[in-house]
Parts: structure tokens; C-alpha cells; sequence
């Protein structure tokens, strides 16, 4: 559908991939605007806009979600390609210019990285862009909550306010109090996160100051109840319910374990591990539903980086107002705190590097997570000591589902044109092949692993007929990477095996235990097939059979492309 309207930028526009994206409100609600080269705008302005409207394409499969997933809950659900654009106004947009200029400060300062990690403990993730790499390397030392903004940062300034006016009479202690969490949500934005800690901090801090014992998971109820039904999309917001599930784990569990922990480790070393582990063990399902992996030293590396984020936080801010009202003093905090967040880095390069950092446990479907946390939250409940010896049996059912899940033969086709993957599986092991090999197809591929829980793949195999440059992607994939197959050849592991159905044939024969399927993109693979005697358990047909072909087919299991067209593994 074309369309011409206006729009206003709710953010700066961003390099993703090949394109440049940027949410945007129009008439008719929130859409996400794709350009083919990065304009020069900024969040706030007014732009007109001519292009075609579609709605988001959803995930290939439930393993590779799309930008319609993810954007599902900033109540986005459709695109416009942009063809022309014009400048209708710029309005004036103070705190997106004091953001900009606060990250733009910081990287100065800081140097690349560390500067951009300054910016992002004031400003979120979610405002200070930050390399691909860099956000892996957090993610696997389980230190991601480190860079969004959230209750741990509001927190921290929180209670440095508070301490520096304790002794100040309630005039001051107030707006001091309420100017912080103000200053703090104007600079960090409107994110799920930060709204829930800044409800439940006004509220804790007004039932204080009233003299009224609060209640924490009270506070936390009211406060996602309020927030959902402002805006019920935050419900499908992944970063709403970890953080969530962290704050209740922190509430319901921190205490008890560490109690627990206490009859085995100092007081100060239980009172340091509690809240990681709870938080951790609160979180565990939603990561292992959206995710699939579990960063194996994610208790240890927040127990290490303890001591360094608290003062690199609130230097961060201090920096932040420092780039603001005072940028030649700068300097003087950079040279005292860029060291503190190299520290952190190597940290987190030392962690994210350890064997086993990340445990592929691949994603588990919705009835194991609910059986995962019904056999857990007895362990993490002191109520629900009484029926701990009834959730053993719920976890054992969980941990057996999943591991005949991941040990079973499977053959499993994703296709998300003009990309297609094939994943063959055997106990526990597998093989991939893959249509392209340019490095989106490789980043999607190592996606599809993480949600599968495969570490490495025991083979990989390219179909791409274009030469790709050597890409150090698909080889840290799998044990042993081919580029193409030739007639004759056949490449294998144990259980895991595929060859050319015949050198005249794109056709491929594919075998994974005592299973056997044939992939045949066109019909002069289909004709291969015939002449080798119609063999095989399965049948995956590139293009839509005649009525004939179907009977030949017989009562086989078969696959093929409901639209019809030509097939995606034959290139044209």
C-alpha cells in the first residue's frame, strides 16, 4: 500500500544492517520507518513521508523472532519503506539534545568503549548504541542488566541522595528526592524498567517518610498494575518481565538464601551472593523461554563487578551533569573513572571467555517453563518448604521432556526467503546446511543454534553458488565447514550424514539416525529421485506437485511451498 503522511521521529535514526530504521508516530498510531540511507534527522523533528506500508513480517519460526516480535510491545505492528522524504519542522527537543550531548561528552572522555559504557550506566542501553560485540560479551557474563537503566541505577543515586540529606529537614529532602528520580527518568526515557523503578521508588520513599512500615511486593504489584494498564503492550515487553521477575526474586527470595548460605560462607560473602542468585534463579524460565542460554558464571561475575559498578555509577552521573554545566572539569572524573570501567570490561572479557560461559540449554516451549517453575518455586519460597518433596517429580518431568527433546532425530526446515536452513539432529548432536552464506545467514544460523541448545554444529554446508568472502562467523559454527559438496562426496558424523542425490541434481539425500529424507529444490531433482527407486522417509519438494506427483508420492510424508513459485534452493 502507498501512502503519504506525516510522521514525527521518536527517535534517532539507526544503521541496522544494510538500512536505517527509526520508530516514528503518524495519524494512525506507531509505525517503523525503513530508510536505504541514513538521513540526517533527529528525534522530534517532522517529516513528510511517501513510501509503502506492510504490516511487520513475524519470525520464520518460533526460534528466529522478527522485528514484529520485539516491536509487539512498543505497540508498533507495521513498516513504511520510505522512497521520499522532505523536513516539515524541527521542533525544539531539550532532553534528546542533552542526551546526545551527554553520550557524545562521555565517548570523548571515556574513549570508545569505555566512554560508551559510562553513557549507558546513565542513559540505558536502549539510548547509547553499543556494538554487537561488546552487548554479547555482557550478555555472557550475565552482567546485561549492568547497561538498562532500571531500579539498580535509581537505586544507587537514590541512596546517595538520601544519605547526603539525612540530616536535612524534609523541604530539602523531598524535592532532592523527587528531583533525582525526575532527573533520572527524563535521562534514561520512558522504558518499561525505569517507569517500574521509579513508581516503586516514590512510593517506598513517600510510606517512609510518612513513618509507614512499606511492603515491598505490595509495592511491586501495584506498581506493574498500574504500568500495564497504562500501556497493556508492555506485557509482551521482554526487558518489563525480567526485570519484573528479578525485583520479586530480590523481594521474596534474597533474604532466606541468604540465611541459607550463611551456615557455609561468611556473613559478608552470603550477603554479597544472595542477591545475584536470586535474581538468577527468579529469572531462569523467562531466560530459557526467550533466549535459551544460561550464563554459567552469572552469580560470580555480579559478586566481582559489585565493587566497581556502584562507584561507576554514580560517577557516571556525576560525569553526566559534569558535560552539561562544567565540561572543561570533564577531564578530572574521566581520569578517575575511565580506569574503573576498563577494569569492568576486562572483567567481563575475562568472564564471557571461560569454557561453558554460556550453557546451550536451547529454548524450552511454554509447558516446560511452567513445570520448570512450579518444580522451583517451593526451593524459593519459605511457604512453600512443605511441598518441596511434591516438585522434585515436576522438575524431573521438565529435565526428562527436555533431554528427549534434544536427543531425538529431527529434520527441521526454516525457510525466510531468500534464506533456508536445514538442521538435522541426532542425540543431542547436529548438522546444518544453509542456502547462503553471507553474514546475516550466518548470524541467523548461530541464532537458530542458541535457541536449539547446540554449541557447535558437527557440520556445516554451503549452498551458495556466489562466492562469499572468507567470514570467521561460520566456521567458529561448527567443527568442520564445507563450501560445496561434489557429486560423490558425502559429508558425516556419526548419526548425521548428506550427499548429492546425483551430479546432474540439485536434489541433496539426508540422514539422521535411522531416519532418511530427500530435499529436492526442483524437478530435475525430482527426476533423480525417481530414478533411484523413490527412497527415503520424507520428501521436502521445492516446488508444488502436480496431481500426478502427489500420487507417486504415495502416503510418504511431504513438504512443499503453499504458495507455489519456484524454489529457493534453486537459483534462477
Amino acid at each position: 500500500l502507498r501512502i503519504q503522511l506525516d510522521a514525527r521521529l521518536l527517535q534517532d535514526p539507526r544503521a541496522i544492517g544494510v538500512a536505517c530504521q527509526a520508530l516514528a508516530d503518524v495519524p494512525q498510531g506507531r509505525v517503523r520507518l525503513r530508510f536505504r540511507d541514513c538521513p540526517v534527522l533527529q528525534q522530534g523533528w517532522r517529516v513528510q513521508l511517501e513510501g509503502r506500508l506492510r504490516r511487520l513480517r513475524r519470525g520464520p519460526h518460533p526460534l528466529l523472532p522478527c522485528a514484529a516480535e520485539r516491536l509487539a510491545s512498543k505497540g508498533v505492528w507495521s513498516e513504511i519503506e520510505v522512497e521520499r522524504w522532505s523536513l516539515i519542522a524541527r521542533p525544539p527537543t531539550p532532553m534528546a539534545d542533552v542526551r546526545r550531548r551527554i553520550a557524545a561528552e562521555l565517548r570523548r572522555a571515556g574513549g570508545e568503549e569505555p566512554g560508551r559504557v559510562l553513557a549507558a550506566l546513565v542513559l540505558g542501553q536502549a539510548m547509547v548504541p553499543l556494538p554487537a560485540a561488546l552487548r554479547d560479551a555482557f550478555r555472557a557474563a550475565g552482567l546485561s542488566h549492568a547497561l538498562a537503566a532500571s531500579g539498580f541505577h535509581l537505586s544507587v543515586l537514590l541512596g546517595a541522595v538520601l544519605l547526603l540529606t539525612r540530616r536535612a529537614p524534609a523541604l530539602i529532602r523531598w524535592p532532592a528526592a523527587f528531583g533525582a528520580m525526575g532527573l533520572f527518568g527524563l535521562l534514561a526515557g520512558a522504558q518499561a524498567s525505569v517507569v517500574r523503578a521509579l513508581l516503586m521508588g516514590a512510593l517506598a520513599f513517600v510510606l517512609k517518610e510518612r513513618g509507614r512500615r512499606s511492603r515491598p511486593l505490595e509495592l511491586l504489584l501495584l506498581c506493574l498494575l498500574l504500568m500495564l494498564l497504562l500501556r497493556p503492550s508492555w506485557l509482551l515487553d521482554v526487558g518489563f518481565q525480567l526485570s519484573a521477575a528479578a525485583t520479586g526474586g530480590l523481594i521474596l527470595s534474597a533474604g532466606p538464601l541468604e540465611e541459607r548460605l550463611q551456615r557455609w560462607l561468611p556473613r559478608w560473602a552470603a550477603a554479597a551472593m544472595a542477591v545475584p542468585l536470586a535474581a538468577s534463579l527468579w529469572t531462569l524460565p523467562l531466560q530459557l523461554l526467550h533466549f535459551g542460554v544460561v550464563p554459567s558464571y552469572a552469580v560470580l561475575s555480579n559478586v566481582l563487578a559489585a565493587p566497581l559498578l556502584t562507584p561507576l555509577t554514580l560517577g557516571a552521573m556525576a560525569m553526566a551533569l559534569t558535560a552539561v554545566l562544567m565540561p572543561a572539569l570533564l577531564g578530572l572524573l574521566a581520569a578517575v573513572l575511565v580506569p574503573l570501567a576498563q577494569l569492568l570490561l576486562a572483567l567481563v572479557a575475562f568472564m564471557a571467555r571461560l569454557p561453558l560461559a554460556q550453557l546451550p540449554i536451547g529454548q524450552l516451549g511454554l509447558l516446560l517453563v511452567v513445570l520448570l517453575l512450579a518444580g522451583l518455586l517451593p526451593w524459593l519460597l519459605p511457604a512453600g518448604r512443605r511441598w518441596r518433596l511434591l516438585a522434585l517429580p515436576l522438575l524431573a518431568l521438565a529435565v526428562g521432556l527436555r533431554c528427549w527433546q534434544q536427543s531425538r532425530d529431527q529434520l527441521l526446515l526454516v525457510r525466510q526467503a531468500p534464506r533456508q536452513w536445514l538442521v538435522l539432529r541426532h542425540q543431542g548432536r547436529a548438522a546444518l546446511v544453509s542456502l547462503k552464506a553471507d553474514p546475516s545467514s550466518c548470524s541467523r544460523a548461530a541464532q537458530l543454534a542458541q535457541g536449539l541448545g547446540v554449541a557447535r554444529f558437527d557440520w556445516l554446508l554451503l549452498l551458495d553458488p556466489l562466492p562469499q568472502e572468507p567470514n570467521s562467523c561460520w566456521s567458529g559454527l561448527a567443527h568442520t565447514t564445507v563450501n560445496q559438496l561434489l557429486p560423490g562426496q558425502q559429508l558425516q558424523s556419526p548419526g548425521l550424514a548428506v550427499r548429492r542425490l546425483s551430479p546432474d541434481s540439485q536434489g541433496l539425500a539426508l540422514r539422521a539416525g535411522r531416519q532418511r529424507w530427500w530435499v529436492l529444490p526442483d524437478r530435475q531433482a525430482w527426476w533423480s529421485w525417481l530414478r533411484q527407486g523413490r527412497g527415503g522417509d520424507a520428501v521436502w519438494l521445492g516446488f508444488v506437485p502436480s496431481p500426478r506427483e502427489v500420487q507417486v508420492l504415495g502416503g510418504r510424508q511431504a513438504w512443499w511451498p503453499t504458495a507455489g513459485s519456484t524454489s529457493g534452493w534453486h537459483q534462477s
